[in-house]
């Protein structure tokens, strides 16, 4: 097809990949439900003046899942879904959300009983977790009812994200079946579910709530070392290298700049550790690390720092660890004087 002066070629959304694989083999209840998902590519033609950075695009990466399941297991399925999403949605700190249950619109596909036991799923599955949800009667797909996710950002502004949508029309469409435990021949539940719905725009969404100041687990540079003289500049490059040993991002400032610019460099570049080194970090083996959200948090070991580091990468949390200063005999710090 010719848009604006382009040829494109259609290409099929991922849904149908997903049925085809299904109906490769024959499929029993006892094999439900089948869960599938990819990040698959997909194309809708916006117009020129339309374009928006990675919030509306051309093509986009969605990530595609698919569940094949009994009737009986349809709110569990939904149930798992909306746990999910909620889960990987808070670590990218996204908490406030709104939820909104469409309905069976006024030209559709499938039964009446089809269409409420559906319906009964996904309010059970709300319910089940108590969540507060609007309804929009008439606004569900042709082909099922589902539950749309929209994130807040930080200015208040809703994005929409997550769908749990369930599909009565596809497993028709492909002659979908799973032999029953009376040994007949039923059509499977199809449940689209997308998270992230396009890759590119969630992430544009995250950059916007976010300022680009990632959480640490995040980060595209998650420690800066600042060394003071050439002397410590190995010392760095070996801490450096210790923690990419523990996937940890960790870069060595070069030092042309003065000290002060180097500090203002990893503030503006929203770097969420920074470590200023001398020579004393170097004798003792530790390094003295400031937040860039909690300000100084004292001088660990190498050793001891790595590992709180790993650990706040991996609980997607920021580092609060306090390190403490030699205790004189009244139990005070001690002066540094």
């Amino acid at each position: 097809m010719d848009v604006e002066n382009e040829i494109y070629q259609i290409k099929p959304m991922n849904c149908p990949f997903h049925c085809l694989m299904f109906k490769d083999d024959i499929r029993s209840y006892r094999d439900l439900p089948f869960r599938w998902g990819e990040l698959g590519t997909v194309y809708r033609y916006e117009r020129s003046g339309t374009l928006h950075g990675l919030m509306r695009v051309r093509g986009f990466t969605q990530d595609d899942a698919h569940i094949f399941c009994l009737p009986e297991q349809l709110q569990d399925e939904i149930v798992g879904v909306l746990k999910l999403t909620q889960s990987i949605l808070s670590r990218f700190g996204f908490d406030k959300y709104e939820l909104m249950l469409s309905t069976r619109p006024s030209k559709s596909v499938g039964s009446d009983e089809i269409w409420d036991a559906a319906t009964k799923a996904l309010v059970g599955a709300l319910d089940e977790l108590g969540w507060t949800y609007g309804v929009d009667e008439g606004g569900g797909a042709f082909y099922g009812p589902k539950i749309d996710l929209k994130i807040k950002d930080a200015i208040g502004r809703t994005w929409q994200c997550s769908t749990v949508q369930c599909d009565f029309n596809l497993p028709e469409r492909f002659d979908l079946e799973y032999v029953s435990a009376e040994g007949t021949r039923e059509r499977p539940i199809m449940v689209h579910r997308a998270i992230f719905g396009s890759i590119e725009r969630f992430f544009g969404i995250l950059i916007e709530n976010c300022a680009g100041d990632f959480p640490f687990w995040l980060a595209p540079v998650q420690m800066k070392l600042l060394p003071v003289t050439d002397a410590v500049f190995d010392y760095c490059k070996d801490v450096a290298a210790k923690a990419a040993l523990l996937g940890l991002r960790v870069e060595v400032d070069r030092g042309n700049e003065r000290l002060a610019k180097q500090i203002r460099n990893a503030e503006q570049g929203r770097i969420p550790i920074m470590s200023v080194v001398g020579m004393k970090e170097l004798e003792e083996g530790t390094l003295a690390v400031r937040s860039r959200k909690l300000g100084d948090l004292g001088s660990f070991t190498v050793d001891d720092l790595l590992a709180e580091l790993k650990r706040c990468d991996v609980a997607a949390e920021e580092m609060t660890m306090i390190g403490t200063l030699p205790e004189n005999n009244e139990g005070e710090t001690a002066s540094s004087e």
